[in-house]
């Protein structure tokens, strides 16, 4: 779907797993309203793998919060799996994003309390998944940590504790996986082995990957990139 101003909307896009309806975000600062998301439109189908690629400031994490719910538009409509995230309150947004989303961040964002199993248990606990702990198990060694489940995330390196957050990620089956900047805070190397693990772990799983990116060569692995200028969507663009 082309960018425009479709404003609210009673249905989703028929097909579409995840969608943007004329969504724009405005915040105020001391210089008055600014202008962070302006009217994007998109919808992305199941299993598709989308980058979101633009310069720093141009509303791609925000775009990203909007799109999981962590965060309400200030106009337009987003659509998960067939429900209107924008029109649920918070509690209904949560439940919404533990039943169909995974996220994976720069920043690992880890409970440092918990050991590595334990952080991969966490969201099917918090679904009530009956077996937790040997799914928690099956994931952590598809991302080869079996041994490593009970360290503690100040034991791991970075290029684990980004293995730990994808074993998170796909414990819950998502169907969609939000990743922002999943190779930021790695060196190339470690950071070329987390991004073949993701593709690889989400191919197998038919997600759908919503990925935020500075990384040119990491873009062009996805099927489609939508771009990002000044809060406007600029381009969107099947992979050469």
């Amino acid at each position: 779907m082309s960018n425009g101003s479709n404003g609210r909307s009673d249905t989703a896009p028929a097909g579409a797993v995840l969608a943007a309806l004329g969504v724009s975000k405005q915040v105020s600062s001391p210089e008055g309203s600014l202008t962070i998301l302006d009217d994007v439109t998109f919808s992305v189908a199941p299993g598709e793998s989308v980058a979101v690629v633009g310069p720093s400031g141009a509303g791609k994490s925000t775009l990203l919060a909007l799109m999981a719910g962590l965060d309400l538009p200030s106009s337009g409509t987003v659509w998960l799996n067939g429900a209107e995230m924008t029109g649920l309150d918070e509690d209904g947004r949560a439940l919404l994003r533990a039943a169909h989303v995974g996220f994976v961040f720069q920043s690992f964002h880890l409970v440092p309390s918990l050991n590595a199993l334990e952080n991969v248990m966490l969201p099917l606990e918090l679904a009530g998944a009956p077996d937790a702990e040997r799914r928690a198990r099956d994931v952590l060694g598809q991302v080869g940590l079996s041994e490593r489940a009970r360290h503690y995330p100040s034991q791991l390196s970075g290029g684990e504790k980004q293995r730990v957050a994808l074993a998170r990620a796909f414990a819950t089956h998502p169907a969609v996986l939000f990743a922002d900047e999943p190779t930021g805070n790695l060196d190339s190397r470690t950071g070329g082995q987390v991004i073949d693990l993701m593709f690889d772990m989400n191919r197998s799983a038919a997600t759908t990957l919503v990925l935020v990116t500075h990384d040119r060569d990491l873009a062009a692995r996805c099927e489609r990139e939508l771009a990002l200028e000044a809060g406007r969507l600029v381009g969107d663009t099947a992979a050469r």
